[in-house]
């Protein structure tokens, strides 16, 4: 940056006023000692003469918070745009944990200066990002593997993703968990060894799926046939696998942790304030 600047004769002075930064601040940008917000990068820029793609190289397509900060827009700046009075919606999608409305999406696309389409690809990234899953593959980490459908590979599917290499019950062990839970002998080791390889053709008896379910943490429906219902449990054990080997190092949402709510429940309650406003104009906050 500072090479950039000295080789168009321009000086700092000239950067802060450009940028809306003061002196020290540009000084410390150069120096090292701190680096500028990402949504101050077009400004810089366009003050330096150069286009942001050369100036600011990216590694990779954009996501939700990329485009933004691209269009030199801060979070705070959305609420007029999409017409809500936080930026919950922007927050929750940009996190990754709940995508925008449809009737969003036009109006941010024309904000940040690209098309429906491009801005619908850059919130795939940021969903895909918050799973942790790496784009560049073959597939975008695990989300072209195919969800479990049989009971068997949903059983399968728990012992490698909900336990640590070598530390999976065996099949006598999970026996012994649903026994316990239905207080009488209801399965073998056997049997659990023929429902997780698919051998019995049977259905269990319900009471050995509320135990697996038990012995496992999972809910009960998640060993029901309706792919629906099992996607969610896999969704979570797709994230629980990706945390365990290091891929999801941090969740950026806006409101996390003891200041405020996690982005998702916030776009919630911001979606229903805003139809509640709309349904009820008069009611008092």
């Amino acid at each position: 940056m500072r090479s950039v600047r000295r080789a168009a004769e321009i000086s700092q002075a000239d950067v802060a006023t450009g940028v809306g930064a003061a002196d020290s601040t540009v000084a410390g940008w150069e120096l090292g000692s701190s680096a500028p917000d990402q949504e101050k990068l077009p400004a810089l820029a366009r003050v330096l003469g150069q286009r942001l793609d050369a100036l600011f190289p990216r590694s990779g397509p954009p996501d939700l918070t990329d485009l933004r900060c691209d269009a030199g827009l801060y979070r705070k700046d959305t609420p007029p745009i999409i017409g809500t009075k936080s930026d919950g919606p922007v927050a929750g999608a940009e996190a990754g944990v709940r995508p925008l409305k449809d009737k969003y999406v036009p109006a941010l696309a024309h904000a940040y200066g690209v098309t429906v389409d491009q801005l619908k690809q850059a919130q795939k990234r940021s969903i895909a990002k918050a799973r942790g899953e790496e784009e560049g593959h073959e597939a975008v980490g695990a989300a072209a593997e195919e969800s479990p459908r049989t009971l068997a590979e949903k059983v399968t599917l728990l012992l490698e993703r909900s336990y640590p290499a070598g530390d999976a019950p065996g099949d006598a062990e999970i026996a012994a968990a649903v026994n316990r839970y239905a207080g009488s002998q209801v399965t073998t080791a056997e049997k659990v060894e023929a429902l997780r390889t698919g051998a019995d053709g049977d259905a269990p008896a319900p009471i050995v799926l509320e135990g697996l379910a038990q012995h496992f943490g999972v809910a009960r429906l998640y060993f029901e046939p309706e792919d629906a219902v099992a996607r969610q449990v896999y969704e979570g054990l797709r994230l629980m696998s990706a945390a365990k080997s290091g891929k999801v190092g941090r969740v950026r949402a806006r409101g996390l942790g003891a200041a405020g709510l996690p982005a998702d429940v916030l776009s919630i309650l911001n979606d229903l304030a805003d139809e509640v406003e709309k349904a009820a104009p008069d009611i008092n906050e």
